[in-house]
């Protein structure tokens, strides 16, 4: 088939040019949407009357043809032919002559592939949704199984305050809801049809758009041609939103990797998961938690790939808008394969009480106990001093907190009494966080309950 412009050009193009244009190797992707809006643009250029009812149906006949050879892999893709556009209108032609040539009427590449975009993600948007809400139901499911086990929190990776192991499942479970709104709302934007948008000024056929966008079940226009065709900031926020996904996990991740070290001993990962060393017979690797932090990494570079394309392109199309596919293809697979890997691992997660319990004391409770003062009239500056110079006082003797007695105490301050020693309990310094969001039972519990009614998991 000649090219679409040959009738321009009086040399052949370059077989090069041709290797280094190419597109068809990725763009492929996209054939089945490719073939979905073809059918709608049939059928919106017959109700303009540029097309026959009778032409109209043989061209689509023909396309559904094509699709079944595409799903079935019988299709032959050609790389001369550039695109997954070229390719099946080449086949089209193929099929019906002229006829098929009709297909290309009121519109252009440049409306074309954007749209395919547009409609590749909004199938892909609601699997990513779809599998969120698996994971963040995993993390309800060992919250409820969790409540009663406190470990010690951490800030700069050293053990701050104990709070329930439930808490922090569900902390997850906050951050990959707010990652769905993402993803929510960058469908509200992706959602807007550009086909009849043409090549950048429109299009000079009656073409009902709002009928296309109906076929096609888009709720809204493009309202600008130019802005149509030139825009990638749907791709930019959705490759955005899957990089702070990929974060979530993977921070989800480097915890797990730390607590199932022997030096943390706090979790116990699935078998069937890890992987083990070539040459040491003891080792256990957290190969797959390792992954889904390293892919976060390609994750960010797609996101960077397209807003470094974007970055200075004058108005409207530019071949350079050919690289924003490979990074979207990829970030998709991507993601979707480090939810499903990050679910599997929760799935199957042994956690190790008696371990974080056993580290959730000692030093871990000296800021309740400086509350105690607090709650007694000492300003909370002076309080700080007083157990600071406690744990001081402790490291010195080589003693935990729950060592020492009420006569040291008092050589620190004559305001501590008996009633202090039940700030040596972990569960109790945990339920003493009754603020909405806190940390203590009461309040864990009635956030699981709003995640389960939330995630349909009322009946658990």
């Amino acid at each position: 088939m000649e090219k679409p412009w040959s009738g321009r050009f009086s040399e052949e193009t370059d077989e090069f040019v041709e290797e280094f244009t190419e597109s068809i190797s990725f763009d492929r992707e996209l054939a089945l949407e490719d073939i979905e809006q073809d059918i709608a643009h049939v059928k919106t250029l017959q109700k303009a009357g540029v097309l026959t009812e009778e032409e109209a149906q043989r061209i689509i006949e023909a396309l559904e043809g094509i699709r079944k050879d595409i799903e079935g892999g019988r299709f032959e893709w050609r790389r001369s032919l550039e695109d997954v556009h070229m390719n099946i209108e080449a086949e089209l032609i193929k099929r019906l002559g002229d006829l098929g040539g009709k297909l290309h009427t009121g519109r252009s590449r440049n409306d074309q592939i954007t749209t395919d975009e547009r409609l590749y993600l909004k199938r892909e948007i609601g699997s990513l949704i779809h599998l969120l809400k698996e994971l963040r139901k995993s993390l309800v499911r060992l919250a409820q199984n969790t409540v009663d086990v406190v470990l010690p929190a951490y800030t700069h990776l050293q053990r701050a305050q104990p709070i329930r192991l439930a808490h922090y499942f569900l902390s997850f479970r906050e951050a990959f809801l707010k990652d769905t709104e993402r993803f929510l709302d960058c469908y509200r934007r992706v959602d807007e049809l550009t086909l009849g948008s043409g090549a950048v000024a429109g299009v000079d056929f009656p073409l009902d758009r709002h009928h296309t966008a109906e076929l096609l079940g888009f709720n809204k226009l493009v309202r600008n041609s130019v802005y149509a065709t030139a825009d990638r900031d749907f791709i930019a926020e959705f490759l955005f939103a899957c990089a702070l996904t990929g974060m979530h996990l993977s921070r989800l991740s480097e915890d797990l990797i730390i607590w199932a070290s022997e030096e943390f001993g706090y979790v116990d990962l699935p078998d069937k998961l890890c992987t083990g060393s070539s040459i040491m017979p003891q080792k256990k690797n957290p190969d797959l938690l390792e992954l889904i932090r390293g892919k976060t990494g390609r994750l960010y570079g797609n996101l960077i790939s397209i807003l470094t394309t974007l970055k200075g392109l004058p108005t409207a199309y530019n071949r350079d808008l050919q690289e924003d596919k490979e990074p979207l293809f990829d970030s998709v697979r991507t993601l979707k394969g480090s939810l499903i890997g990050m679910r599997k691992i929760l799935e199957g997660l042994k956690v190790r009480e008696q371990r974080m319990v056993s580290n959730a004391g000692n030093f871990v409770l000296i800021t309740d106990v400086a509350n105690y003062l607090v709650q007694k009239g000492v300003p909370f500056r002076k309080a700080h001093h007083v157990t600071g110079s406690i744990v001081g006082y402790l490291i010195e003797k080589g003693k935990r907190l729950e060592e020492i007695t009420l006569q040291e105490l008092k050589s620190f301050s004559e305001l501590f009494e008996e009633d202090v020693f039940e700030l040596f309990k972990p569960e109790v310094v945990a339920d003493r966080r009754k603020t909405y969001g806190g940390t203590s039972k009461e309040e864990v519990f009635r956030m699981l309950e709003v995640a389960k009614r939330e995630e349909g998991l009322s009946q658990m």
